[in-house]
């Protein structure tokens, strides 16, 4: 399955192979930094691909200094820089996101496989438009948010829909909701019966699986969400984590691993996929019997 690779993405892979060549001359990043007048903290984010690195004179010196001789090397170099730079197709919405979502976003559009469980509500990429409006309303008089933040916000999760829906290589996806999620009342009863039906049509198509943990089971269950990315190649997989007024994204392999143990055995647990139209369906029917 082929990657769509944003400038997110791309410096990650830029970061990704600065640490290993300075890692091969046997140099800490404050020897590098003293040695080129860097700031080792800023060089530390350039190579983990947080920041991007705005100067091509500044790469041009690191590969001097890491003996990186060969023209072929170079090009591949620069051209991973410039294409670091380029904009993301969700640059309009980064006022509106917390911090370490553009990180997370940029990530999400180049992954192949995310992994995910959601405890609380109906998980972001499977939301009805009416779901995620109601979401945000409900939380403004608390966050003080604007119409205007709750607007772009709204489009935002319809936009990232499309990498699951899109006939062009699409996210493989693979979601464990509690029941609880589902269950819980938001916005209505008419938007829930919506939401159940539209979670029935994602879950038919082939790259979408979508299982219910039943609240009768006794298992292991995650604190909190999270979400698992996974790429065809030359990145690291990385887990997110929603926190208070931001997010965790980090691709340390024993956070990664430890997310990984922890959705097997959900999905262990979990209703078969193969049953969640049922449930679904059973669900839908208990909120036809109300009005509103």
């Amino acid at each position: 399955m082929a990657a769509r690779r944003g400038a997110t993405f791309r410096r990650r892979e830029l970061g990704r192979e600065l640490r290993r060549l300075r890692e091969g001359k046997g140099l800490t990043q404050e020897e590098v930094g003293q040695r080129l007048g860097f700031s080792h903290t800023k060089l530390g984010r350039v190579e983990s691909g947080d920041i991007d690195l705005p100067r091509t004179t500044d790469l041009e010196d690191l590969m001097t200094l890491y003996d990186v001789i060969d023209k072929g090397d170079r090009a591949t170099l620069l051209q991973l820089h410039r294409e670091s730079l380029s904009k993301d197709p969700w640059t309009p919405f980064k006022a509106y996101m917390p911090s370490k979502m553009p990180t997370y976003r940029g990530l999400e559009e180049a992954a192949s496989v995310m992994r995910a469980f959601q405890p609380d509500v109906v998980f972001g990429m499977l939301q009805t438009e009416d779901y995620a409006r109601a979401l945000f309303q409900l939380a403004k008089p608390v966050a003080e948010t604007t119409s205007e933040f709750i607007e772009s916000n709204v489009a935002m999760r319809m936009e990232r829909k499309e990498l699951i829906t899109r006939s062009d290589s699409p996210l493989e996806l693979r979601v464990i909701m509690d029941e609880a999620a589902l269950r819980r009342l938001v916005g209505g009863h008419g938007i829930m019966r919506a939401q159940c039906d539209e979670i029935a049509e994602l879950s038919k198509l082939d790259n979408v699986t979508v299982q219910i943990l039943p609240a009768d089971v006794v298992t292991y269950r995650a604190r909190s969400n999270f979400i698992i990315l996974d790429f065809p190649d030359t990145v690291d997989s990385v887990v997110q984590t929603d926190l208070p007024d931001t997010i965790s994204v980090t691709d340390a392999p024993r956070a990664v691993a430890k997310a990984a143990r922890g959705f097997d055995a959900m999905r262990e647990s979990a209703l078969a996929p193969a049953n969640t139209a049922d449930f679904l369906h059973q669900l839908t029917q208990g909120w036809k019997s109300h009005h509103n």
